[in-house]
């Protein structure tokens, strides 16, 4: 069940309303336009806000998606269904993994394929790694962009880890393009170092990590002075604005796929073999400001940890990838070089793409990442490759929120709303 983070009963800012300013301010003409981005650090040099100043209140806000134009969607049409985890990869380069997995739930929903048990164990391990390493990034980046670079450090060091763990499963450290459909591209290359790896991350160097932000930046007067109260979003406005994830969250929206529309391991009768089924709560605040969106995250951070220590210690055994589809899951290395039918198999789903058969037929899957609602909506036409593919990255739903946020703010104040969002520019390509 959900559960309610308290309202801070100390340091609470009274903050200079934006509604009283926008409802009686007059405009006399006497403003000024100014382009925040993409240049400025906290747009990640691609966003680009056109903010129309008076004084230095935003009157109004104008923002563009930026200059990062690779199209990713279209892409799709040209890639099989494994080739194209290469490229979801890259649409959120904060949390990686967890594109990887989410693409694949939907290419599997087109398909019909059930994950074996274990696959099913690893991709959840993983799914909450990305969401830890997502959010890691977002909290010490909000900290460094409203002074704390202390905090910076404490939620940045953690992620080398999670880099080191995506490195042993995959071999690649920032890109892992892990998963394929109906599996992994390999099994661990040895149990025992993976589970003594996690162990060590989310018994020692996580929650060291958690402890210290939190002491350092969420009783801070200043970082308090700054979040709270700022970029306020009722629940009823995150709804009408489709806002998923921790914003929403913050603003008291109960929605979190993993509850409302479990997969994987979140679900709540697991009918496989070996596969346990997790409990976690879901972190609620109400006050929908910057604050909130912070907190939301931080124990977001703590709840994935608990869902690692339910499943680290019980991966079960057999293989990773399902065979009940043979023609579009790749077969094992040894069927591969020990049997003319692996050969052939492996040769038509690599070499010709003759081996799939996807069905003339349309799917959506969606899992809850760290930012939100991540889904992929797929066109199938019957060949080795989709006719049409549709992504709803939550970034870019959650980037059109922020004029609404700033407007009537401080300008000083968009470096805060902006890091509250956590967007991620690959995410607003089409």
């Amino acid at each position: 069940m959900p559960y309610s983070l308290k309202p801070e009963d100390a340091f609470t800012v009274d903050a200079d309303d934006p509604r009283e300013y926008l409802s009686q301010h007059v405009d006399t003409g006497d403003r000024w336009v100014l382009n925040f981005g993409p240049q400025h650090p906290a747009t990640h040099t691609t966003l680009r806000l056109v903010l129309e100043l008076d004084g230095e209140r935003v009157a109004r806000c104008t923002p563009h998606i930026g200059y990062l134009h690779s199209g990713f969607e279209k892409l799709g049409e040209r890639l099989d269904y494994n080739q194209y985890v290469t490229i979801v990869s890259r649409m959120n380069y904060l949390s990686p993994v967890s594109n990887d997995i989410c693409w694949h739930h939907a290419v599997e929903t087109l398909f019909g394929i059930d994950l074996t048990p274990r696959c099913t164990v690893l991709r959840t391990i993983m799914a909450e790694m990305g969401r830890i390493q997502d959010h890691l990034l977002c909290v010490g980046a909000a900290a460094l962009d409203l002074g704390a670079f202390t905090g910076f450090l404490y939620a940045f060091n953690p992620r080398e880890k999670i880099y080191d763990i995506c490195d042993f499963i995959s071999g690649q450290r920032f890109h892992p393009d892990w998963t394929r459909v109906g599996g992994l591209m390999q099994d661990l290359p040895d149990e025992a170092m993976f589970r003594k790896l996690v162990r060590h991350f989310i018994d020692d160097d996580l929650p060291q990590a958690v402890e210290d932000l939190e002491k350092l930046v969420l009783r801070n007067r200043i970082f308090m002075d700054r979040a709270q109260g700022i970029g306020v979003i009722s629940g009823e406005d995150a709804v009408a604005w489709s806002l998923t994830g921790p914003i929403a969250r913050a603003s008291g929206v109960r929605r979190d796929l993993r509850k409302d529309h479990p997969y994987l391991c979140y679900k709540d009768n697991w009918d496989g073999q070996g596969a346990p089924a997790v409990k976690f709560q879901v972190p609620i605040a109400t006050e929908g400001d910057v604050y909130a969106r912070f907190r939301v995250r931080v124990e977001e951070i703590k709840q994935s940890i608990k869902i690692i220590d339910q499943l680290i210690d019980h991966i079960p055994g057999g293989p990773v990838d399902t065979f009940a589809d043979g023609k579009a899951v790749k077969p094992p290395k040894k069927d591969v070089y020990g049997s003319i039918e692996g050969l052939i198999q492996h040769f038509e789903l690599i070499m010709t793409n003759r081996g799939w058969q996807a069905p003339v037929a349309e799917a959506y899957g969606a899992h809850e990442t760290a930012n939100g609602e991540l889904g992929y909506f797929v066109v199938a036409d019957g060949g080795p490759r989709a006719w049409r593919i549709k992504t709803r990255p939550p970034s870019f739903i959650n980037f059109a929120v922020v004029a609404k946020l700033l407007e009537g703010h401080m300008l000083a104040d968009a470096v805060a709303v902006i890091g509250s969002l956590n967007i991620v520019a690959a995410e607003l390509d089409r």
